[in-house]
C-alpha cells in the first residue's frame, strides 16, 4: 500500500474475526516497526506476546474499574482521567456505573494481545520536574507502538491502541513478573478486523496549526 493511504486508513480496530496471527505475522510486523526513532536511539521498547488466557482474564479484571471511571466521567460531560480538571463524580457514583462488559472482552479475546513496555532507565525525561504529568518519556516509545500499526494494517491486519491497564501497572507487573524500571506503555489487540474502514473522521489542519505563536494565524492564511 502507499504510505498515505496506510496512514489514512489505519483505523482503531476492536472487532476481529476467529483467524489466528501467526507468530511469523508479528515477527514481520515488529520487524518493520523497529526502525522507529527514539531518543539517542537507545530502543527502549520491549513487547510480550499475550496468548495465554489466564493472563488475559486477569488483565480484563484489572481494567474494568479504570474503564468504569471513565464511562462515568463520560457520561457526565467530564474528560475522563485528565490531570488538569477533577473528577466532580464521587468514589460512590462511579463504582454503581454500569459497563458494558463486552468492550473489555474484545480487547483481551483478541487473536493475539501485544503489551509493549518501556524502559525508564533508558529514557531521556526532560519533564521529569516540572509540576505536570510527564509527556516526554512518550516520545521513545510510541512511535514505534505507531509503527507496529502502520505495519499491521499494511499486511491486511488491525488493532488499537490501548492504556485502561495502564492504571494497575505494578499489578500488571506482578502478573508478567515485569522489573521495577519497565513501564506500561501500550496494549494493542491485534487480528483480522471484522470491517476494513477507509474514511477516518479527523480535524482539518487549520484546526490545529498555527504560526509562530498559540493565537498566531492559521497555516495556510499566507
Amino acid at each position: 500500500m502507499d504510505l498515505f493511504e496506510v496512514m489514512r486508513t489505519t483505523f482503531a480496530a476492536r472487532e476481529f474475526t476467529d483467524e489466528p496471527v501467526s507468530d511469523e505475522q508479528i515477527r514481520l510486523i515488529l520487524d518493520n516497526a523497529r526502525f522507529a526513532p527514539s531518543g539517542g536511539n537507545r530502543q527502549g521498547w520491549k513487547v510480550l506476546v499475550i496468548r495465554d488466557p489466564n493472563t488475559r482474564k486477569v488483565m480484563a479484571e484489572l481494567i474494568e474499574p479504570t474503564f468504569q471511571r471513565y464511562v462515568a466521567q463520560v457520561a457526565v460531560g467530564e474528560a475522563p482521567w485528565n490531570t488538569v480538571n477533577p473528577t466532580r463524580l464521587s468514589a460512590s457514583e462511579i463504582s454503581q456505573t454500569k459497563i458494558p462488559k463486552a468492550f473489555i472482552q474484545q480487547l483481551v479475546n483478541a487473536p493475539v494481545v501485544l503489551l509493549v513496555l518501556v524502559d525508564l532507565s533508558v529514557v531521556a525525561s526532560f519533564d521529569s520536574e516540572l509540576n505536570r504529568i510527564g509527556v516526554i518519556s512518550g516520545g521513545s516509545v510510541y512511535p514505534f507502538v505507531w509503527n507496529i500499526l502502520l505495519a499491521a494494517r499494511n499486511i491486511g491486519l488491525g488493532g488499537t491502541l490501548t492504556t485502561f491497564v495502564g492504571a494497575r501497572e505494578p499489578d500488571l507487573q506482578a502478573l508478567l513478573g515485569l522489573p521495577e524500571h519497565m513501564a506500561f506503555a501500550a496494549m494493542i489487540p491485534m487480528g483480522k478486523p471484522r470491517k476494513q474502514l477507509t474514511r477516518l473522521k479527523r480535524k482539518p489542519v487549520d484546526e490545529f496549526a498555527m504560526l509562530e505563536r498559540w493565537e498566531g494565524p492559521e497555516l495556510g492564511s499566507r
